[in-house]
C-alpha cells in the first residue's frame, strides 16, 4: 500500500505520461507551478509539503515546438533543487527518455562527453537516484552517475507484439550496425521465448560522421526468405532503418519490420520512412511522435505503452524491491491508439 511518503510529480509537458503512471499506481499526481516570467526566465516549485517524503519527478528529456530539450532540462534541475531545499527525503529522477546519451565518448579531437556533464547537472541539484529507459550505451551511463542508476528495457514488450502478428514465419533479427549487436541478441532471446524457436541474428556496417550515414550494405547473415525485425534504441530521422531495410530487401527478405524503444522522428523522418521498405515501425510512449505525419502513424506507426513498467519500478523503488526482476517482468502489451 503506498502511504502519503511518497509524492509523485510530473511536470507540465510529461503530463500525459504521468497521469499514465499514476494510474497504474492508483495514485494522484502531486500538484504544482511553473511560471514563465517576461524576460524568458522561470520558475518551478511544490505546492504541496514534502518534508521527510520520497518523490518521484517524471520528466522525458526530448525537444518539441515551443519547448527545447534545453529548456525542459533546465526547469527539471531548478524543480529538483526546489525538493531538496524544501527537505525532501529522496528525490529520483524519472526520464522515460534521457537527452545527450548519445554523446559518451570522444570521436574526434577536443569533443565533450556531454552524458557525464548531464550526470553532474543532475547530482549538483540533489537528485538521489535516476531512472531511464533503453539509454544509447549502457555502461557509459552507469559509469557516468554517481548517484544510483536505474535501467529498464523495452524488448520484452517488443518480443510480445511481434510474436503476435509474426507467430508463423521464419524470423531474423538485425542490428543495424555492430554498436547494437548486443542489444539486437537480447532482444532475439526474448523474442524467441515468445515465439517459441531459435532466432538468428544478422548485423550491417555502418559509420556516421556530421550526420552523415556510410560504410557498406553488406549483411553478415542470412535473411533471404525471412521476415527481419530490425531492432535500434531510437529513431531519428528513419535514415539507418531504410538504409538496413532497402538491403534485407535486396537481399531476399520476405517482409522487414523494425522496433526502437525512442521515436525522436525528426522533420525528415515522414518522407524517409513513407518510401522505405520497412512495413511497420513500432516505437514506445517514451517520446511523443509529434513531428511525424499522421498518415504513417495511422498506417504505418504502432507505439508502445511503457507507463505501466515504469510505475511498477516506482512501486518497487517505493517497497525496496528488485528491479532486476522487471528485466524479465510480464506486463501486458498495450497499444496506444491516442499517439498524441
Amino acid at each position: 500500500m503506498i502511504t502519503e511518503k511518497l509524492a509523485l510529480f510530473a511536470l507540465n509537458t510529461s503530463r500525459k505520461f504521468g497521469e499514465q503512471v499514476a494510474a497504474s499506481l492508483e495514485l494522484p499526481l502531486r500538484a504544482h507551478e511553473e511560471r514563465d516570467f517576461g524576460d524568458g526566465e522561470h520558475k518551478s516549485r511544490s505546492l504541496v509539503n514534502v518534508r521527510d517524503q520520497q518523490v518521484f519527478v517524471i520528466q522525458s528529456l526530448y525537444g518539441e515546438p515551443g519547448m527545447s530539450v534545453n529548456d525542459k532540462l533546465c526547469r527539471l534541475l531548478f524543480f529538483i533543487g526546489s525538493l531538496k531545499d524544501a527537505a525532501a527525503r529522496e528525490i529520483t529522477l524519472v526520464a522515460p527518455y534521457l537527452c545527450y546519451a548519445r554523446k559518451d565518448r570522444k570521436t574526434k579531437f577536443r569533443d565533450p562527453v556531454t552524458t557525464r556533464y548531464l550526470a553532474a547537472l543532475v547530482e549538483a541539484v540533489g537528485t538521489d537516484r535516476i531512472l531511464t529507459m533503453d539509454v544509447h550505451n549502457l555502461q557509459a551511463y552507469q559509469n557516468a552517475y554517481r548517484c544510483q542508476s536505474e535501467h529498464l528495457e523495452a524488448k520484452n514488450l517488443f518480443a510480445h507484439y511481434f510474436a503476435g502478428i509474426i507467430a508463423d514465419e521464419k524470423v531474423v533479427v538485425l542490428s543495424p550496425d555492430f554498436g547494437g549487436l548486443k542489444r539486437a541478441e537480447q532482444f532475439g532471446q526474448s523474442l524467441g521465448e515468445a515465439l517459441g524457436q531459435d532466432i538468428p541474428l544478422a548485423v550491417m556496417a555502418k559509420q556516421r560522421s556530421e550526420g552523415v550515414v556510410s560504410g557498406s550494405t553488406h549483411i553478415y547473415g542470412k535473411v533471404k526468405g525471412k521476415t527481419v525485425v530490425i531492432i535500434d534504441d531510437m529513431i531519428s530521422s528513419g535514415t539507418t532503418l531504410a538504409r538496413a531495410a532497402s538491403a534485407c530487401q535486396q537481399a531476399g527478405a520476405r517482409r522487414v519490420f523494425a522496433a526502437a524503444t525512442h521515436g525522436a522522428f525528426t522533420e525528415q523522418a515522414s518522407a524517409i520512412l513513407r518510401d522505405s521498405a520497412i512495413e511497420q515501425v513500432v516505437v514506445t510512449n517514451t517520446i511523443r511522435p509529434l513531428r511525424l505525419a499522421e498518415d504513417l502513424l495511422r498506417d504505418r506507426v504502432r507505439v508502445l505503452d511503457v507507463s505501466p513498467l515504469f510505475a511498477e519500478a516506482i512501486h518497487r523503488i517505493w517497497q525496496s524491491g528488485s528491479l532486476t526482476e522487471l528485466l524479465e517482468f510480464d506486463l501486458p502489451t498495450v497499444i496506444l491508439e491516442d499517439q498524441n
